[in-house]
């Protein structure tokens, strides 16, 4: 491959946050999990593991995870008495990683810039609470993906099982594009482990760290948005 080849395959990845229906073959998967394990580690360790879901499975998973999005509804919305409601009901987020609270101070800006624009882009207005909600919620359904893994990290060698799981995640979705099959990455589902432990025997030690999302894009517009992919931040020498 030139590099210019690889340049582009790089950059022809992006987030995609509407799938179609349509399954990704069995082969196709598998060649794409099969390039994954290529994907270098810490003194070759390999200290992840990944659920693949597809099928009724998956619908079952979708399901739980919008569940959980809609009762922690009023945790997001910061109500009052919420958090001891959660604690009475059991419907607190029992995530092994916290994903709820404020970017710091630094690194917030890029946060905000890439929400508020895609929120522009779909015509969502800042104070549209039920619109907003509605397209949070799409994260847990997947966006439509009709294949979604779940990347687990050993919590006996963090932060090098996270370094790992990242280089393998990146391995993949490139593996993924370079076969036409589109990802997004599903951070939020993080929050949630209960539904997706009802599903997978999880060996001890290993900590639910992100999701993924693969398919094939459909034309809905919220495809075409970008995020700003800004220079790497390079030191300064002393």
């Amino acid at each position: 491959m030139l590099p210019d080849d690889y340049s582009a395959l790089i950059q022809a990845r992006h987030s995609i946050r509407d799938f179609r229906p349509d399954a990704v073959p069995g082969e196709v998967l598998d060649g794409i999990l099969d390039d994954a394990r290529h994907a270098p580690s810490w003194s070759n360790t390999r200290p992840y593991c990944v659920a693949v879901a597809t099928g009724e499975r998956l619908d079952r998973l979708r399901e739980g995870y919008v569940a959980a999005f809609d009762a922690s509804l009023p945790l997001q919305h910061r109500k009052r008495s919420a958090m001891v409601k959660a604690v009475l009901t059991g419907t607190l987020p029992d995530g092994d990683f916290k994903t709820w609270g404020r970017y710091p101070d630094d690194l917030r800006p890029r946060s905000v810039k890439v929400g508020v624009g895609l929120y522009q882009h779909l015509g969502i207005e800042r104070g549209d609470r039920e619109a907003r909600d509605a397209q949070s919620r799409r994260n847990c359904e997947f966006f439509g993906a009709p294949v979604v893994l779940w990347m687990f990290v050993h919590d006996q060698l963090l932060p090098f099982s996270a370094h790992d799981a990242g280089l393998m995640l990146q391995t993949l979705m490139l593996a993924a594009q370079a076969r036409g099959v589109d990802s997004c990455a599903l951070g939020v589902l993080t929050t949630w482990r209960g539904p997706v432990e009802a599903e997978f025997t999880i060996p001890p030690h290993y900590k639910l760290i992100t999701g993924l999302a693969l398919g094939y894009a459909s034309d809905d517009p919220v495809n075409d948005f970008r995020a700003e992919h800004p220079p790497l931040q390079l030191l300064d020498p002393r």
